[in-house]
């Protein structure tokens, strides 16, 4: 039984009306262009957060090759995807925004203000970083935040996910889950005010208690490398009483849906998760016979736990990716040590399987 190891942030999740209308945006706004996975099949096993019954879906997986998590971008097919039936707010519950890294953010934030309305003025958190924040077409936050790590230069104004903003109801219920299991041990800032660099998302202009939180260690393992480091901010209303973002909606409805990681040892993450009082909802690998998942162009298990306010996080240990789609050419990751990196010719070659308009 291999032992349980958090390599990075591999995805977030993204439910959206029409999946290439929406890579396409991502394509141009973030350089999200290199197709890992793409599958129209049923979720079969998500049916506690179906409705009970297996739903129809478009999905596909996609990355920036400059660094950070990738996007998976996710459309019901048999039904129609649900809005929120109100505006999320800053503080509301579950994933308000995703971050998205950029070495140069001045830069990208000229680049963003010529293309998109609606763009932020550039601002300074409290860790003296810039960033700010831009909706896609489909009124989902995202927030460029500056970060000094790559993995190559393809000469776009930002790499991938960096991370997510979550609104809780509780930072200190949270913590032993974000700090602990997920491994998000180091605090950047922890403070409790009315913050001018969020009053330009909604509710920004409310007291908040706001803590940042990366990591410690320098993550190892097949795609490290290409994740990169990530963070975590947890964000707490004090004045006002946050909502659920997916109360009364579906799973894969519109929206940021999961945060996902790249993992290795599911069976040691299990009784870690069982014993802290997260138990996986959701569990691949006893759901297929110890199998795990099959999506044609990759393969692996995968897992969710709720975080208190229940939030939905995602686990996968990847065992098949495709590195020359094109020639049938995939990667066998259970051959590999779990803290042994790629060389990074292999990682590159992955550009290979972009995404034509």
């Amino acid at each position: 039984m291999s032992e349980k190891y958090i390599r990075g942030i591999q995805q977030v999740g993204i439910g959206v009306t029409n999946v290439y209308e929406a890579w396409k945006w991502y394509k141009d706004a973030f350089g999200i262009d290199v197709r890992i996975f793409e599958e129209r099949a049923t979720a079969g096993l998500m049916l506690p957060y179906t409705g009970g019954k297996p739903q129809k879906r478009h999905a596909a997986l996609a990355m920036n090759m400059q660094g950070g998590g990738g996007f998976e971008i996710w459309n019901y097919t048999d039904r129609v995807p649900q809005p929120a039936t109100f505006t999320p707010a800053l503080g509301d519950l579950g994933i308000f925004s995703v971050k998205v890294k950029s070495m140069d953010v001045k830069s990208a934030h000229a680049i963003h203000s010529k293309k998109y309305k609606g763009v932020s003025p550039l601002c300074q958190a409290p860790d003296k970083t810039w960033h700010y924040f831009l909706n896609d077409p489909f009124g989902n936050p995202f927030e460029v935040v500056e970060c000094d790590s790559y993995f190559m230069d393809e000469k776009k104004p930002t790499g991938g996910v960096y991370g997510v903003t979550i609104g809780v109801t509780d930072i200190d219920k949270a913590m032993p889950l974000y700090s602990g299991i997920l491994g998000y041990n180091k605090v950047v800032y922890d403070q409790t005010s009315v913050f001018p660099d969020l009053e330009s998302v909604p509710g920004g202009n409310q007291k908040f208690r706001r803590i940042l939180l990366n990591h410690s260690d320098h993550k190892k393992g097949s795609f490290s490398r290409l994740l990169g480091p990530t963070q975590i901010e947890l964000v707490q209303a004090i004045d006002t009483n946050p909502r659920k973002i997916f109360e009364n909606r579906f799973w894969g409805d519109l929206g940021f849906i999961h945060l996902c990681f790249d993992i290795n040892g599911m069976n040691h993450l299990r009784e870690e998760c069982i014993n802290a009082g997260y138990p996986f909802t959701v569990d691949s690998i006893k759901s297929h016979d110890d199998k795990g998942f099959d999506m044609g162009e990759a393969a692996g298990h995968f897992s969710y736990i709720e975080d208190p306010d229940g939030t939905l996080i995602e686990f996968v240990e990847t065992l098949k990716v495709p590195i020359f789609k094109k020639f049938g050419i995939y990667l066998n990751l259970q051959k590999r040590h779990h803290l042994k990196s790629l060389p990074d010719f292999i990682v590159r070659a992955m550009r290979f399987n972009r995404f034509k308009d």
